[in-house]
């Protein structure tokens, strides 16, 4: 199983803007866990895509062409690529050149975005929500697939013998879909035969395993492999030395944090008992000591059917930069030895 974490770049700026100096230093800091999470053994590291003034990922494609000249091994990625809001011809150029400067380490984890930001910001309409997505995924597939492409969607203007250049080191690009809970997701995801990422940030993720069934059922209806179709999970977490100092590290970022986010959608606000609910065996979040989360990966796995790749979600305004470098440590030198023995 491949171990690794995505980052937004949670800077905590809600209620103003970060001056400039505090920007470059959240993003040195951003570029130092890369590098360290490289040397420590992870094998991939992922940038989400926000428009957003808490939030450093605006372009992650140019965030990890940084960390690609830093690293040497460390697979580099979006997480997710706001693709309804982009032009499918760009974002395979972006990482595309990001796969020539890492030399065949990049990926492109595609979703509709859990914001809606992206889409006013560029123009669209949020009606077109699906839509937008549907036809962008598969001209991303045709683009990444062929050098030369004649297409014509709703959307874009279409393209007739048109060549994209440049082409990745890689044979082909990896292209994954990253899905919440919609059944519909799981199943394009199947059909057009792509490997899964499952965001579970709330619940019990053992609950995700019908979509998940759905998903090898509508690839195989498909005609694809059952070996072509891969699943991964990235769930809220976060290691320390003791389960105790995990939760205790974690929790006041998080709570600051979530109880944001949750006051724009009507949330309840996050509390400690809310809180310890998720961190239980049962919950989605992954925060413990290195054994604990060890095991719960494990135990997440097995509920889904086996998965293929675990990112955390680790980075919240309440952390430090020795809280995560101690964290990337700790799943380098022992929660990836104990699942890869298991």
């Amino acid at each position: 199983m491949e171990i690794g974490i995505d980052s937004f770049i949670a800077t905590g700026a809600y209620d103003g803007l970060l001056r400039p100096e505090k920007n470059i230093e959240a993003m040195e800091n951003l570029l130092s866990k890369i590098e360290f999470a490289d040397q420590a053994g992870l094998h991939v590291f992922g940038l989400g895509e926000h428009h957003r003034k808490e939030f450093l990922d605006e372009s992650p494609a140019v965030i990890l062409a940084a960390a690609a000249a830093r690293t040497k091994n460390i697979r580099l990625t979006s997480a997710v690529t706001v693709l309804s809001a982009a032009d499918p011809v760009r974002v395979f150029q972006e990482y595309a050149t990001l796969d020539i400067i890492s030399k065949g380490r990049a990926e492109i984890v595609a979703g509709r975005g859990s914001f809606i930001d992206a889409f006013p910001l560029f123009g669209f309409n949020t009606q077109d929500y699906d839509a937008l997505f549907e036809e962008k995924i598969k001209l991303l597939l045709e683009i990444r697939d062929n050098e030369t492409v004649t297409w014509s969607g709703k959307f874009r203007p279409e393209l007739k013998q048109q060549a994209v250049y440049p082409r990745p080191v890689q044979e082909q690009l990896p292209v994954w879909i990253g899905v919440g809970g919609t059944p519909q997701s799981f199943m394009r995801a199947g059909i057009l035969g792509l490997p899964l990422m499952v965001a579970v940030i709330g619940g019990e993720t053992h609950r995700f395993r019908p979509l998940i069934d759905l998903y090898y059922e509508a690839g195989e209806k498909a005609g694809h492999p059952r070996e072509k179709l891969k699943v991964g999970l990235h769930s809220l977490g976060f290691v320390a030395d003791t389960t105790t100092t995990a939760k205790n590290i974690y929790f006041p970022g998080y709570q600051e944090m979530m109880g944001k986010i949750g006051k724009e959608r009507g949330w309840a606000a996050p509390t400690r008992d809310m809180f310890e609910v998720q961190a239980a065996p049962a919950g989605a979040y992954v925060i413990g000591d290195p054994e604990e989360v060890a095991e719960k990966i494990l135990r997440h796995s097995e509920a889904l059917g086996g998965i293929s790749r675990f990112t955390f979600q680790m980075d919240n305004p309440g952390l430090s930069q020795d809280n995560m470098l101690r964290a990337i440590e700790l799943i380098g030198t022992k929660v990836i030895p104990i699942v890869n023995k298991a």
